[in-house]
């Protein structure tokens, strides 16, 4: 097992050292090999070792295995290392039984593995959903325990994931038009922790799909507090709300680049407060409130010297919100409007009209930019 690259993964923001995982993909390639083995030859690979894209060789050991008349079936748990990923502890199993010859590896989703059911995804409508990555290493894999055996690698090849449906709506599968389950994901093989690569490929995987049904509106929003403040406003369907998080820069860019008409973005005041000084990523260990400029925003909003110098000694942007509504001050307007100018900016002249709206902490509608021109 290539334990480094499993392993060595940098530090946090605390100075810790993480440790990196196994996507869903690699996984599920490791129970397919193992599958393959007892199918073709028979006994279980333990441990089964896989290649990676990145040309690593880890191996796994099976947590479970079962074999019939023409099928075998294997599983790994899945070691997200130090990542938040729900399907960390999950059993991704597969079942490998022969199709006709000449047909080549034929993929089934079984129990907890989602079916594609919405255009704009990389996998077509009406498949499985696992990801072109995971499907070349399942081949490869496959076909290395044929030519090993003398076989032909002809096989039917069912993924499954214990749970996976109820684990499946902790995630944006549904959003996406992805029903029944998880889907089985991966690009390196390998799961780098706290990784905004995979938050920013769900977000363009939405604006994906929003494209390919046609949609003229959607909506960004930093969390659930204003994703619902826009669905109260718009009645906005499912696979138009964008879950941008922190990642206003990633959605930008890749609405830059594949654009839809309208554009809301709705966040709290806080994190668009950063946004309206051109911070792209609103996470707080990126930067931090700046009350000194927000206290110059209330001035150009007509707050006296008083008030201003009220606001400059706030613990929170929360309480410069309260002091500038007290004082009956448009600050959250002001902020969405610079906000938007950001928004534009980055946009780099895209044809995209973007409206932002600024939420409190109750989710109540406090500041708004009105659209921009096409």
């Amino acid at each position: 097992m290539d334990e480094h690259s499993a392993t060595e993964n940098g530090v946090d923001g605390d100075g810790k050292t993480l440790r990196r995982g196994w996507t869903t993909g690699t996984c599920a390639t490791a129970a397919a090999r193992a599958a393959c083995g007892a199918l073709f030859s028979g006994d279980f690979p333990d441990p089964v070792t896989v290649t990676l894209p990145g040309g690593q060789t880890p191996a796994f050991a099976l947590a479970w295995t079962e074999r019939g008349d023409g099928w075998a079936a294997a599983g790994v748990v899945k070691d997200a290392g130090d990542d938040p990923d729900v399907t960390h502890g999950a059993l991704i199993r597969a079942r490998v039984s022969r199709a006709q010859l000449g047909q080549g590896v034929v993929f089934r989703a079984g129990e907890g593995v989602g079916t594609v059911t919405r255009p704009g995804l990389p996998v077509p409508v009406g498949e499985p959903a696992i990801n072109p990555v995971p499907r070349a290493m399942i081949r490869q894999a496959v076909e290395e325990a044929a030519a090993l055996a003398g076989e032909a690698p002809d096989v039917i090849v069912e993924i499954s994931v214990e749970n996976g449906e109820a684990l499946a709506r902790r995630t944006m599968n549904s959003r996406l038009g992805i029903l029944g389950g998880l889907s089985i994901l991966g690009t390196t093989g390998i799961v780098v922790p706290y990784s905004c690569a995979a938050w920013i490929a769900s977000i363009q995987r939405g604006v994906d799909v929003a494209r390919a049904a046609g949609l003229g509106h959607v909506a960004a929003c930093t969390g659930d507090t204003s994703e619902k403040a826009v669905i109260a406003r718009y009645g906005l369907p499912e696979h138009a709300l964008l879950d941008m998080g922190d990642f206003a820069g990633g959605t930008l860019k890749y609405l830059r680049r594949h654009p839809i008409p309208r554009l809301t973005l709705c966040g709290g005041f806080a994190k668009f407060g950063k946004l309206a000084r051109g911070l792209l990523d609103l996470h707080s260990k990126r930067g931090s409130v700046d009350l000194d400029w927000l206290a110059d925003r209330m001035a150009e909003v007509g707050a006296t010297p008083d008030t201003v110098a009220e606001a400059r000694t706030a613990n929170t942007a929360a309480q410069v919100l309260s002091i500038a509504r007290d004082a009956g001050l448009p600050l959250a307007d002001r902020v969405a409007a610079l906000a938007q100018r950001t928004a534009l900016d980055t946009l780099d002249g895209a044809p995209v009209a973007v409206e932002v709206l600024v939420t409190d902490r109750q989710g109540t509608i406090v500041g708004s930019s009105g659209w921009s021109a096409l």
